[in-house]
């Protein structure tokens, strides 16, 4: 997003005045200064380093009056690396976010009597403050980050907030804790040094958490470059990798899997199609029918995909969808004519989401037929060529949720040929 929305930018500015209320009575707080310049760099130093360093704000908030703890988060939030233009819109954003929610927090803290019981380590009552804040911080991040999500990215208020808090709670809660460790040490006779000490080992595992991300991002990275290939070679099925992910994601929470396994089945939806790049390319753009012979080269491209990512370990079992997104239950697929449950259950969800956005967009040989009529047609298989349980999840998914159809080919510069008669039940290509 190069640019911010007006509507974005006017919110960003109430919540920067909000964050200037907050610290307009500094002048008037008795705090102790040093201690508020110490953790402003360490939260600055952590922000730098590992991103959001929130135990050092939830520190301050559990040490200092309210507009001392939001002034904490400031020099950090302002001076943090910022990967997306315009930067300064979302420094200003940030900072002003992460103010509030200190003030809040510390606002909360101390009218439970938590500044006591940090000073006296009544524990475990000096939990009870330190968790109502910790709840209070994180409901106004999300509150406001959904706020931002809907007016400056355009996502839709009903899934802005969707899950958002309760996402946050768990890690926001564990930070917290450190935070309050932090604190009561500060005021106990091992002083700030002992309280420093909390923060190694969950920098150590921040770091290593950093690792993991980064890793991550190497792994979405080769993703995308091979699904870009294959968009490149057939440019008729633009999108629908990413298309075909999405509705395997939905068929996949719809039936309650884990997130582990519906992130595998996002990745298997994204590549079912990479072996089509062992494919000549004048036989996928081929406007007229295809030949048995051509055929029989198409059907080999689940097997070429397989050879390609067969390799990469962290796919798991979307291997196995790749492989095997074209088998039939009644053993009439390919390439090997499994039958039933021998076929794997994520080559199960991949084949109805595959032939399900292959018949809501637009193709060489097909125009785009309405959602309704696709789910008929699925239904329609289910039982020989699909797996009922997979359709029935994808049409109480898009009960739901809904689905805008895309179409993958520019349509103003090619219209679509004839549907070519390739055999498949479901009027869908190889």
């Amino acid at each position: 997003m190069e640019a911010v929305p007006g509507r974005a930018r006017v919110y960003v500015g109430g919540v920067a005045l909000a964050a200037l209320y907050c610290l307009h009575l500094l002048p008037s707080v008795r705090a102790p200064w040093w201690v508020v310049a110490l953790l402003a760099v360490l939260y600055a130093g952590g922000e730098r380093l590992t991103g959001s360093f929130y135990p050092v704000l939830l520190a301050g908030a559990f040490l200092l009056p309210p507009p001392a703890a939001a002034l904490v988060a400031v020099p950090g939030a302002l001076l943090a690396p910022v990967a997306r233009r315009p930067r300064l819109p979302r420094r200003i954003w940030r900072a002003s976010q992460l103010a509030v929610a200190a003030w809040a927090a510390s606002r909360v803290h101390w009218a439970l009597g938590g500044r006591d019981a940090v000073v006296d380590s009544d524990f475990p009552y000096a939990l009870v403050p330190a968790g109502a804040a910790v709840v209070v911080f994180c409901l106004l991040l999300t509150v406001l980050d959904g706020g931002i999500l809907t007016l400056a990215e355009g996502v839709p208020a009903r899934l802005a907030w969707q899950g958002l808090f309760v996402r946050s709670l768990a890690p926001i809660a564990v930070h917290g804790l450190a935070g309050l460790m932090m604190a009561v040490l500060w005021r106990s006779p091992y002083g700030p040094v002992a309280a420093l000490l909390v923060l190694l080992p969950m920098c150590v595992s921040w770091w290593a958490f950093a690792q993991y991300h980064r890793e991550r991002a190497a792994h979405q990275a080769t993703i995308r470059a091979l699904v870009q290939a294959v968009d490149i070679k057939d440019e008729y099925t633009r999108g629908h990798s990413e298309r075909v992910g999405q509705a395997s994601m939905m068929i996949a929470r719809e039936l309650g899997m884990d997130e582990g396994r519906i992130e595998v089945l996002r990745f298997a939806g994204i590549l079912h199609d990479v072996g089509k790049l062992g494919v000549p390319t004048r036989l996928l753009r081929k406007d007229g029918p295809l030949t048995p012979e051509e055929r029989r080269v198409i059907e080999l491209h689940p097997e070429y995909g397989h050879e390609m990512v067969r390799g990469i370990s962290f796919l798991g079992e979307a291997r196995a969808a790749v492989l095997h997104h074209h088998e039939r239950l009644d053993g009439s697929g390919y390439p090997y004519g499994l039958v039933g449950a021998q076929i794997p259950e994520s080559a199960r969800v991949v084949a109805v989401a595959d032939a399900f956005d292959a018949m809501t967009s637009t193709r060489s040989y097909s125009r785009a037929r309405p959602v309704g009529t696709a789910l008929e047609e699925l239904e329609r298989c289910a039982g020989t060529q699909f797996d009922p349980r997979m359709v029935t999840a994808l049409v109480r998914a898009l009960g739901r949720h809904g689905w805008r159809p895309a179409v993958t080919a520019d349509e103003a510069t090619r219209l679509p040929g004839p549907r070519r008669p390739v055999g498949n039940r479901s009027g869908v290509r190889p």
